[in-house]
């Protein structure tokens, strides 16, 4: 069987990627190691996540704000067995309409293990042991990542586990131990100690999101322990950990260098994730993985060294976002035929979907200080916006990142209600080059959420906020 396009992986760049070819004319096919469409994101990462988190939002709004708003209510509990099955409902939402999708524009699955026969032939190994071969033109290779194993931590699926088993617990922790103050372990840690868990976080760096602007981990520190008790342990090195029975034992050395252990009935291990090459049959066509990052070489246009042949996503450079992975995956459908697509990467936002919600794009503070760029920084607090004031949630504030001489906005940095929504203004202001005083005057609608942006864009112009 010929194609002018092979995908292997469904996740959110590949099936993008399938779609996108399809639309353009190309003859495309998606092999599928799982039975469901979607990848991590949709399976086991950013969808089921939001699930939970917004379950347990409501409950926590419910057993702790409600009564501010003069709604009185009593003998509450959480049912996470029905928790859990709104969460599977949302997956098979989501995975019903790729399969809809790949339908609807003509696009033919395989299930199995794609790997490389050569450049142009792909074997499908499917799970019964039986193989088939397929042809293509080009072939875009789009496995995503899994969860990074860390050998001294014996993950048993059990007690200690990855975000995969996070997602399908049958009871509320007692004491929820996550290793990791990353997007992933803050907001799974977020999900459980909203449901009355006690949650302490282990992390090696010494703040928390550290790749994100400073100010925001600060802030998302102060009010994750102010609001939920969660408790953080900075400058921490995970030296090992043991499971006897219900009970976890994780062992540390403090930033001075002192050992300390933490008891729990479950652990978390969200160190990062690692691309996933694995039985794709790389070595067959001569493609080497890059040996500190272990990700798959590409040039600008995402094309290996290999011609014809691409990878997208968590498997390249770059940051491990679903939305980075669509974006690439349309370039590529685009570049093969002939179009001229673009990404900036400077401009693709960063999210943490904890409550307060955290987004960034652009250039840190820490970032423009290490290359000596000159720039004005503009604040403002949802303290002062009156949204916020009359939804109640006043944490958090906008900062807008300037240059110094020209005031282009070179980074916006949020974190509060409604930031990952807020973020996307930034981006296209950026993408289109504004200015602080371009945002600022911008007439946004009151009251909005949105206004912190603006206040914040006049405060980096001259310090010319109104309401600060």
């Amino acid at each position: 069987m010929q194609y002018d396009v092979i995908v292997i992986g469904s996740g959110p760049g590949g099936y993008v990627a399938a779609i996108r070819c399809a639309q353009l004319g190309l003859k495309t096919a998606v092999i599928e190691k799982y039975s469901t469409f979607g990848g991590t994101c949709l399976n086991v990462g950013c969808i089921p996540s939001k699930a939970l988190l917004d379950t347990s939002e409501h409950y926590h709004n419910a057993t702790h704000n409600f009564a501010d708003h003069g709604i009185n209510v009593s003998n509450l509990k959480i049912d996470i067995k029905k928790m859990i099955a709104r969460k599977n409902d949302v997956i098979a939402q989501n995975t019903a309409g790729i399969s809809f999708l790949f339908k609807k524009n003509k696009i033919d699955s395989f299930e199995g293990v794609g790997s490389f026969v050569d450049k142009n032939t792909i074997k499908i190994t499917k799970n019964d042991g039986k193989t088939e071969e397929i042809k293509g033109k080009n072939v875009i290779i789009a496995t995503g990542s899994k969860p990074t194993a860390l050998p001294f931590l014996p993950i048993d699926k059990k007690r200690l586990i990855t975000s995969t088993e996070a997602l399908n617990l049958n009871e509320v922790p007692k004491h929820l131990i996550v290793i990791g103050g990353g997007v992933i372990g803050l907001e799974l840690g977020s999900v459980y100690a909203r449901l009355g868990a006690k949650v302490s976080v282990i992390e090696y760096a010494k703040s928390i999101i550290s790749t994100m602007d400073s100010g925001l981990g600060k802030e998302l520190q102060r009010v994750l322990k102010k609001s939920l008790g969660m408790e953080f342990f900075l400058g921490h090195k995970v030296t090992g950990a043991s499971v006897k029975g219900k009970n976890v034992t994780v062992t540390a050395e403090d930033s001075k260098g002192a050992s300390v252990s933490f008891e729990g009935d479950y652990c978390i291990v969200s160190v990062g994730r690692v691309a996933y090459t694995k039985d794709l049959g790389l070595e067959n066509i001569g493609i080497t993985l890059e040996e500190r990052s272990n990700k798959i070489p590409v040039n600008d246009h995402l094309e290996t060294t290999v011609a014809g042949v691409y990878a997208i996503g968590d498997v390249v450079k770059g940051a491990m976002l679903a939305h980075k992975a669509e974006d690439e995956g349309i370039y590529v459908a685009e570049h093969i035929v002939g179009q001229k697509p673009h990404i900036d990467y400077n401009l693709i936002p960063g999210v943490v979907y904890t409550w307060p919600e955290v987004a960034s794009v652009g250039q840190t503070e820490e970032q423009l200080k290490e290359i000596g760029k000159k720039y004005k920084a503009g604040s403002f607090s949802f303290k002062a916006s009156g949204r916020a004031k009359a939804s109640g949630d006043t944490d958090g504030f906008v900062k807008v990142l300037a240059d110094a001489d020209t005031d282009e906005v070179l980074g916006v940095h949020i974190i509060g209600p409604r930031a990952a929504d807020m973020i996307a203004e930034a981006v296209v202001a950026m993408e289109y080059r504004a200015s602080a005083e371009d945002i600022g005057r911008i007439c946004h609608a009151h009251p909005t959420y949105t206004e912190a942006l603006k206040e914040a864009a006049l405060a980096a112009t001259a310090n010319r906020a109104i309401h600060a």
